[in-house]
């Protein structure tokens, strides 16, 4: 199929015909083609309970976020990272004037939390929030089958008792937690994301980004050597030296330690060329902390998210476009 690309290397070598110099041809790439957008239906469930006497809900209380601007913001990062192929919808938006329940059936009271949080500790444990009681309370299997939704956001305060992310449905895997068991009766599989107004957008997206470190290393479990390229993508220079791709969620190319994305010094990477992906023959580049946000949680993630491979085409039955598996692990 011709192409403007093709049409230009004709052009280029009929005028090396006609002048009888040397005319260096420059090879040119076809852009590749970036997936159909995907639309994905989200139930957003607030935990904000009143706090007694005060007129104010807990996050209003304690001087935390706004779980509704987070959810707004964290929309739009995910949707401009996956270059407009990632797009969520609140479907569904539930404001819950209570604590939810935990595993053995303890729930705080607004005081006793407050009084905790202020003392910085007697907080209870088995920390582990009852998600069947989640399940049963919020309808969700009913609402995965009958196509209402595809995933459930927790919104929360700190030791809700929320994984970041954990897989729900017939055939779970890890999803930064084990599988939540007894969930067989849903027709597909379903994420449930666990977020906290008391930090921000850059957590929310760390959240995310160990779902996506997750279902990859799932989608690659089969590969070995050269054939995976996930493993390839999270390489940074601590573990390899001088082979640093584009790290992982806690590590930066050139971090030394966990979360260390602010590491001034310069090392050898070739994360840039994941931005051309199939094609990763590019030579590596000195980067440091500049080129993703100088220690900036939330641009540091969106930095790492924006290499993931997001354009059309296949190879070894794996698609290019990574984001199809990372919003959506039926794929996988």
């Amino acid at each position: 199929m011709m192409g403007w690309w093709q049409e230009l290397l004709d052009w280029i070598g009929d005028g090396k015909k006609e002048s009888g110099h040397d005319v260096v041809a420059i090879p040119l790439t076809a852009p590749r083609a970036l997936p159909q957008p995907v639309h994905k239906k989200v139930s957003l469930i607030i935990h904000n309970p009143a706090v007694p006497g005060t007129g104010k809900t807990l996050n209003d209380f304690l001087g935390w976020h706004d779980p509704d601007r987070l959810t707004w913001e964290f929309i739009a990062d995910i949707r401009e990272v996956s270059y407009g192929y990632a797009n969520y919808e609140i479907a569904e938006r539930i404001l819950v004037d209570d604590f939810p329940v935990k595993k053995d059936g303890f729930r705080y009271t607004a005081a006793e939390y407050v009084r905790n949080w202020q003392r910085r500790g007697g907080f209870h444990q088995p920390d582990g929030v009852d998600y069947h009681a989640l399940l049963d309370e919020f309808d969700m299997i009913a609402k995965i089958n009958s196509g209402a939704i595809d995933e459930f956001w927790l919104f929360a305060f700190p030791y809700a008792g929320y994984y970041e992310s954990i897989m729900a449905g017939p055939g779970a895997f890890w999803c930064n937690a084990p599988p939540l068991k007894g969930t067989n009766d849903a027709s597909r599989l379903f994420i449930i994301m666990g977020f906290n107004y008391e930090r921000g957008l850059g957590e929310m997206l760390e959240a995310y980004g160990h779902r996506a470190e997750s279902i990859m290393e799932h989608v690659f479990r089969d590969k070995r050597g050269s054939d995976n390229l996930w493993q390839q993508f999270i390489r940074y220079d601590q573990t390899h030296p001088g082979q640093a791709e584009v790290g992982n969620i806690h590590f930066a190319p050139n971090s030394a330690r966990d979360y260390d994305w602010g590491n001034p010094t310069p090392v050898p990477t070739r994360a840039p060329n994941w931005l051309n992906f199939p094609d990763l023959d590019g030579r590596p580049e000195l980067l440091d902390r500049s080129a993703w946000g100088k220690g900036d949680i939330r641009k540091h993630h969106k930095w790492w998210f924006k290499h993931l491979p997001h354009v059309q085409g296949e190879a070894g039955k794996i698609a290019y476009n990574w984001w199809q598996y990372i919003v959506n692990p039926n794929l996988v």
